[in-house]
């Protein structure tokens, strides 16, 4: 008896322009992750803290996306799997980090929050604009999408954060945004699994047994 693997079509060649807004987009991460690391720490923000450590997911997951272009659908769809699995585990760490700082009952800096929020927003904005285009694509490239929308959504939200911190001096505005944020980070990673087990199964490389 031959064994024989029957597999999917090639792999396409790698999109040069989705490389090259990966590219923009990972740098653009790392910046704001520590420029949030940095301000969360001095405002005592549990919500810049929580969307520090999203920016941060998010440059792991680009750099994953850019190290499997070219090779099959079966494996892009393995590697976003993971992430979506990465995108969940991040929504329950911040959960943690949320009820961390209620405990702790110190009220966040709002003026510097408010500062970085805008300057976090404006950035993911565009990494978000530069995605969009890849937004119905595989799901390496759908999570990309999901990554950059759930940072801007999350960015606007440390904002109001900030206002309601400023006029209440309060926690609450602050842990509240944490909690949306890693909600999100919940949903889309269920919808990068969901989507990654679709296309595992659709491209699963078959065996078929030849009898001479």
């Amino acid at each position: 008896m031959v064994c024989t693997c029957s597999h999917e079509p090639a792999p396409q060649k790698p999109n040069g322009h989705f490389r090259k807004v990966l590219w923009i987009a990972l740098i653009i991460n790392l910046t704001l992750f520590v420029v949030e690391l940095i301000g969360g720490a001095y405002a005592h923000s549990s919500a810049l803290w929580a969307d520090a450590l999203d920016f941060f997911g998010d440059v792991v997951n680009y750099g994953i996306s850019l190290a499997v272009m070219g090779v099959s659908l079966y494996w892009r769809a393995t590697v976003a799997l993971m992430k979506g699995i990465v995108m969940a585990t991040f929504g329950f760490v911040v959960i943690g980090k949320t009820i961390y700082a209620y405990m702790k009952g110190i009220p966040p800096e709002a003026i510097t929050m408010g500062a970085i929020g805008v300057l976090a927003l404006l950035a993911n904005l565009v990494s978000a604009a530069l995605l969009y285009a890849y937004r119905h694509g595989d799901a390496n490239m759908r999570s990309v999408w999901i990554c950059s929308r759930n940072d801007a959504i999350g960015n606007a939200a440390v904002i109001l954060a900030a206002v309601g911190v400023f006029g209440t001096g309060s926690l609450y505005p602050d842990l509240i945004v944490a909690v949306v944020i890693s909600l999100l980070a919940l949903i889309g990673g269920y919808q990068v699994i969901q989507r990654a087990l679709q296309e595992r199964r659709e491209s699963k490389p078959v065996v078929h047994i030849h009898k001479q």
